[in-house]
């Protein structure tokens, strides 16, 4: 077996591979790949934003494991991934992954343990919605369905009614995170020893379809409580790029995580927690925002601070990494400085993760408006990166204001 290690944006490293799997890496953009001219078989690899593992199998040759590590510990990833999807549990402890070195393994581990919380009390049973053809009459009879379908047939009868027990949404989404990850290889043999008896727990809901391309919603409320925890790590699990791969020769078996998405999203949300101080209100992926008057030309920026009025007062986003493509190297500014444009405010801000983005100040010539860039240290403890995230949140009210 060849086993390749890379690192998150590391530097290119060029290694020995069979022409088949060379070019599966390059079509699937696991890692940016291409033939090495100076070397005979070989390949020049370089890691992106995607970090884990994936497995690579082509007939006569011996297994190919990639795996790519973060730039971050990956305890601090996780810190990151729990803040996100809950701040009032942001502390390493909630997830419990120091003691994992890899990606897969510690977020299999981290599920399981917020998984074991969650089923503690039993598993939540609740009303789900149904509408089906029966053989009896129950609840409501869909009249217009069963003309339309059934053609004056007494049965089957179309009826819709609320069915109590499991087979709830919560339990769909714990129950395919589970199968998720029971299916990939480098779980560890206790955690996917766990996550079976877990699985067992939750048969009773219906397990998700595969290939869904959205993931379906459930809504947070006192009841589900004990579950939201686990039900944000489901839905990072199923988020993240589950490799699966075969076109006759190659095989790929793997999972990656975006570290791109969980750094903004940690970003978004804790700015989120820290205006709050201030009063307001903040939306994230704010809607409602047009670059032109006729309204036809629409912009989602990552997060818009609202007024008590209502009036916009500042706007983020979040940029793990500056974007720089060939020919439009300052990408991010003209971004910004069309959300400030168009929200009608004087400061912008952008948020990179240090040594992918610098920490400046840019006075737009005519226009009257200054973008920010700050540099968050995502090496730094919880604590360390709360406060600098409080500190961007005051520069943003302390600069709140209209162009």
């Amino acid at each position: 077996m060849t086993t390749i290690e890379l690192d998150e944006y590391g530097a290119a490293v060029t290694v020995l591979l069979p022409d088949d799997v060379g070019r599966v890496l390059a079509a699937s953009r696991i890692v940016e790949a291409a033939p090495d001219p100076y070397r005979p078989g070989g390949w020049r690899l370089r890691a992106g934003g995607k970090v884990g593992a994936v497995a690579l199998r082509a007939p006569g040759h011996s297994p190919v494991t990639l795996r790519i590590a973060p730039k971050v510990p990956v305890a601090r990833l996780f810190f990151l991934i729990g803040y996100a999807a809950d701040p009032r549990v942001h502390r390493d402890g909630e997830v419990s992954v120091a003691e994992r070195e890899e990606v897969l393994p510690a977020l299999a581990q981290g599920f399981e343990r917020s998984l074991e919380r969650a089923l503690r009390q039993g598993v939540l049973q609740g009303y789900r919605y149904t509408e089906e053809a029966a053989p009896v009459v129950r609840g409501r009879i869909r009249e217009a369905e069963q003309v339309k379908r059934h053609h004056g047939r007494a049965f089957p009868v179309e009826v819709a009614y609320d069915d109590y027990g499991t087979d709830i949404m919560e339990n769909r989404l714990l129950r395919a995170a589970t199968e998720r990850l029971l299916a990939l290889p480098r779980v560890p043999d206790g955690v996917r020893r766990r996550l079976r008896h877990h699985r067992g727990r939750l048969l009773d809901a219906q397990p998700l379809t595969r290939g869904i391309r959205d993931l379906p919603q459930w809504r947070a409320s006192r009841l589900n409580l004990r579950y939201q925890p686990a039900l944000r790590l489901a839905e990072t699990v199923l988020r993240g790029s589950s490799m699966e791969h075969a076109d006759g020769r190659v095989s790929v078996d793997g999972y990656l995580i975006d570290t791109h998405k969980i750094f903004e999203d940690f970003v978004c949300v804790a700015l989120r927690e820290a205006l709050a101080e201030h009063g307001g209100r903040s939306a994230l992926q704010a809607r409602g925002v047009h670059l032109d008057e006729a309204e036809a030309v629409r912009m989602r920026p990552d997060l818009v601070w609202y007024g008590n009025h209502g009036d916009p007062r500042a706007v983020a986003d979040a940029k793990y990494k500056a974007e720089k493509p060939e020919g439009f190297p300052e990408a991010d500014l003209y971004q910004m400085l069309a959300y400030c444009t168009a929200l009608g405010l004087s400061d912008g801000h952008l948020v990179y993760a240090r040594g992918y983005g610098p920490s400046a100040t840019h006075r737009v010539r005519h226009a009257g408006i200054r973008i920010h860039q700050h540099a968050l240290a995502l090496d730094r403890s919880p604590a360390e990166l709360l406060s600098s995230i409080a500190s961007i949140a005051r520069s943003m009210v302390g600069g709140a204001g209209t162009a």
